[in-house]
Order: C-alpha cells, then sequence, then structure tokens
C-alpha cells in the first residue's frame, strides 16, 4: 500500500501526489484507489465522522504519476470543475519519450476518438463523428543517447484535456513514451508505468480568488533519475 504524501490542503482544497499504476478513482480492478487513499487520510486528521466529502474535478491515467488535486467542499467542487473544462487550468507535463521531435518546440492540433470499448484514442480527421479537438503546447528539453536508443525529456502544456491527449501528442512527434505500449513504445517500465509525469497545477482558489501553484517532483526512479535535461526540483 503506498502512503499517501500531501503537497497542499487548506479547507477547500487537497493536492496530493499520486504515484504511478495507483488508479485515480475505483476501477473494476478493485485496487485500492487515490479518492479512497485521500478520503481515509481527511478522516483520521480532523477526526471527520462517518465518510469524508471529496470531490474529483480531474483525472490522471493509471499509469501516470503527478498532482492531483481534490475539492473539499462542495463549492469549491463546482466551481474547479467549471475551471478545468474551460481550460483556465495551468497544466505541465513532463514526459521521456524514444525517438527525438524533428523540431525544439511547438503546438500540436490534433482530432482525437475515444474507443471506450478498447480503451484507446485515435486520431482522426475533424469531420469525424466523435473527434474531439486537442491542442497542446510543446517543448524539447533535452535528448540524449545510451546503448543505440536516443530518448528525449519533453515538456507539455495541454491546452485542452482530452483522454490520452499526450500520449498521442508524444506519438505524433515520433517519440512514443517509455512504457507506453498501447501508443507505440517497443517495451515495458517494469511498474507497469509509463514515462509521464503531472509536474505542475496553477488554479485559482474557488474562494480566495489567490493563484494556487501546485508543484510535484518526479519519482525517484531508474527512469526519471536518468532523463536528459530534467531538474527534479
Amino acid at each position: 500500500m503506498h502512503e499517501l504524501e500531501i503537497l497542499y490542503t487548506d479547507n477547500h482544497l487537497l493536492a496530493v501526489r499520486k504515484p504511478a499504476c495507483v488508479p485515480t478513482v475505483g476501477d473494476d480492478s478493485g485496487d485500492d484507489c487515490l479518492l479512497e487513499m485521500a478520503r481515509r487520510w481527511v478522516q483520521d486528521t480532523y477526526n471527520k465522522p462517518g465518510k469524508a466529502y471529496l470531490g474529483v474535478v480531474h483525472r490522471l491515467d493509471r499509469p501516470v504519476s503527478g498532482v492531483v488535486l481534490f475539492a473539499r467542499t462542495s463549492k469549491a467542487a463546482s466551481r474547479l470543475s467549471e475551471a478545468f473544462r474551460t481550460q483556465s487550468v495551468q497544466k505541465t507535463y513532463l514526459a521521456i519519450g524514444h525517438g527525438c521531435p524533428q523540431e525544439e518546440s511547438g503546438i500540436l492540433d490534433m482530432w482525437l476518438r475515444k474507443d471506450r470499448d478498447n480503451n484507446r484514442v485515435h486520431v482522426e480527421r475533424a469531420e469525424t463523428e466523435g473527434a474531439r479537438r486537442a491542442i497542446t503546447e510543446w517543448r524539447l528539453l533535452k535528448t540524449t543517447q545510451a546503448e543505440g536508443d536516443i530518448q528525449s525529456t519533453i515538456e507539455f502544456h495541454p491546452k485542452t484535456g482530452r483522454s490520452h491527449q499526450l500520449r498521442l501528442a508524444a506519438r505524433e512527434l515520433g517519440c512514443p513514451l517509455v512504457g507506453d505500449l498501447k501508443y507505440g513504445a517497443p517495451t515495458p517500465l517494469l511498474d507497469r508505468s509509463i514515462a509521464l509525469h503531472a509536474l505542475k497545477l496553477e488554479v485559482t482558489h474557488p474562494t480566495t480568488k489567490e493563484q494556487v501553484q501546485l508543484h510535484c517532483p518526479v519519482p525517484k526512479t531508474q527512469w526519471w533519475s536518468c532523463a536528459p535535461g530534467l531538474d527534479p526540483n
């Protein structure tokens, strides 16, 4: 069982570190999820009787690590959900991919359609039924070569919140994420994670209206510690 790491908390917000391979919310696996871990922490820390309220305002894919923000009140949940829906939350991700993009930075504008039966997302033309626009700013931090494999560390700033958006963005750049077998990686990572990490969130506080910056350092694993051009702080 993972020990919950708190990144920020107040009367309305709770930000925690999501370990890779822990689901954000409960799923068919029955594995312990981040939501229930966070709920237990609130109940134990504040001696809450019964089931503590926590609102889910965004999620990370199971193999992804990084900062996840929960709402501790229904008012905060409503306002934060609207902020994520309207893309007014600033998000920064770090990724390690196989290969090297042809440019140093850019904006990817794609149309994505989710195949829910197979839990896969496909890049489509704009007029395809069910396709939704996905916009991602990116920049290359550094590349390195080891044992014949070129790897790139890339910073992503998603401007939309589509399912598997950054995993497909990496593939479209010619750099499938390390460990991401679903979208082109040649081999898995030992823990079945993928090299994608939600590094930062910047949100407007739902009651004070101040800007809150949430930061989650990269995991202390071999592939992140060896990432080229990466400042773990």
